[in-house]
């Protein structure tokens, strides 16, 4: 993201960026511009969301894949600030929400890898705590982290513990498996 002087003064006067050390250097005369960690986890406590996804899959043993995911979107406008977001954590993939709804205008920051999502995301919540009810599916979400290290998530037992976490997570969700399904 390129900014005026005067747009870069006025969002560093407010605590929402602030210059990378090198941005001044002769090669980089445009002032590139970085988030502030406390931006992006009010951002996210806003715009984000901490996700179990559960696909059945019969190449696992447990018969079911479970993907923890992190997720934050904004409309089309605003895809420039996912964008920085994306730099800032420096992992993850930036792509159009839902792709077959030609209403929908979003598009998604997603970050699935586990190790991304272990040395990255979460480190940066606990450092930069969530301050609304999201703070809540971040420890549940957290757990699961935990579970799947420790490789419950491969045994049918472990997954309908990780569901039953997972379910706990992000209000009345529309898309969820009934608990015997799995």
């Amino acid at each position: 993201m390129f900014l005026s002087e005067k747009e870069t003064k006025y969002l560093k006067l407010r605590g929402i960026i602030h210059l990378r050390e090198n941005a001044m250097s002769a090669d980089n005369q445009q002032g590139r511009v970085q988030l502030e960690p406390w931006y992006i986890s009010g951002f996210v406590d806003g715009e984000g969301s901490f996700h179990i996804a559960l696909y059945q899959d019969s190449g696992v043993r447990s018969g079911w894949r479970v993907i923890p995911e992190f997720h934050v979107s904004q409309r089309e406008s605003s895809k420039h600030v996912l964008e920085e977001v994306k730099n800032f954590f420096q992992c993850g993939n930036l792509k159009p929400n839902h792709r077959t709804n030609p209403k929908d205008v979003t598009y998604v920051y997603v970050v699935r890898n586990r190790e991304d999502l272990l040395h990255k995301i979460v480190p940066f919540f606990f450092q930069y705590p969530l301050r609304t009810e999201k703070s809540k599916d971040f420890l549940l979400f957290v757990e699961v982290m935990k579970r799947m290290e420790n490789n419950d998530h491969i045994t049918k037992e472990g997954v309908k513990e990780i569901i039953n976490l997972a379910y706990q997570m992000n209000g009345q969700g529309r898309y969820r498996r009934k608990l015997h399904q799995v």
